[in-house]
């Protein structure tokens, strides 16, 4: 379904654990699922410093910072996401769920084990586009997030019948994003 229908592109068939003789945090196909990759050109930090106040009604740009991407010694890229923040990442994977297949992503236990919770999110029936994805560090000390590595697993469940009425249906609001849309009504 992947490969045939473009359920997933790009789309990496094993799991990929290495790249240029580089260690990286796993992404591709897994067991029953497919981890997802952070996208290094659209990352995002909540900050008190420039916004008032997170109104979804009204969402403020302004709320949020770009903070630096950078290199460690082996080549990988990341973000230092300080102690308690929030941000916004989005996937290197585009989605386009067929009808009848629903998908929820969840954080990779490698980023749980260092604090990091991830928002559950649901991949709803006929959504297309780039997902958007909450990340939070609950831990006391800033934590690397890895630009281009994995960070998020999806999970698909596929019913017998095609959904009575689906995302595209509804003509939802996120269908087709391209990169990290802010909230919207």
């Amino acid at each position: 379904m992947c490969e045939e229908q473009q359920l997933i592109t790009p789309f990496e068939r094993k799991l990929v654990r290495q790249v240029d003789d580089r260690k990286i945090i796993s992404c591709g196909l897994s067991s029953y699922g497919y981890d997802c990759r952070l996208a290094k050109d659209e990352f995002k930090v909540f900050s008190p410093i420039q916004g008032t106040e997170i109104n979804p009604k009204k969402f403020d740009p302004d709320s949020l910072l770009d903070i630096r991407l950078r290199e460690d010694p082996e080549g990988s890229l990341y973000w230092l996401l300080p102690p308690h923040s929030y941000a916004l990442g989005v996937t290197i994977e585009r989605f386009q769920m067929p009808r009848r297949v629903t998908a929820l992503a969840l954080a990779k236990s490698t980023y749980a084990r260092c604090g990091v919770i991830v928002n559950t999110t649901p991949l709803e029936a006929d959504w297309c586009g780039r997902l958007v994805v909450e990340i939070y560090n609950a831990a006391n000390l800033p934590v690397r997030l890895y630009a281009e590595e994995g960070f998020i697993q999806i999970l698909f469940f596929e019913s017998d019948e095609d959904c009575a009425t689906s995302y595209s249906d509804r003509s939802g609001k996120y269908q087709n994003q391209t990169g990290l849309t802010l909230a919207k009504i």
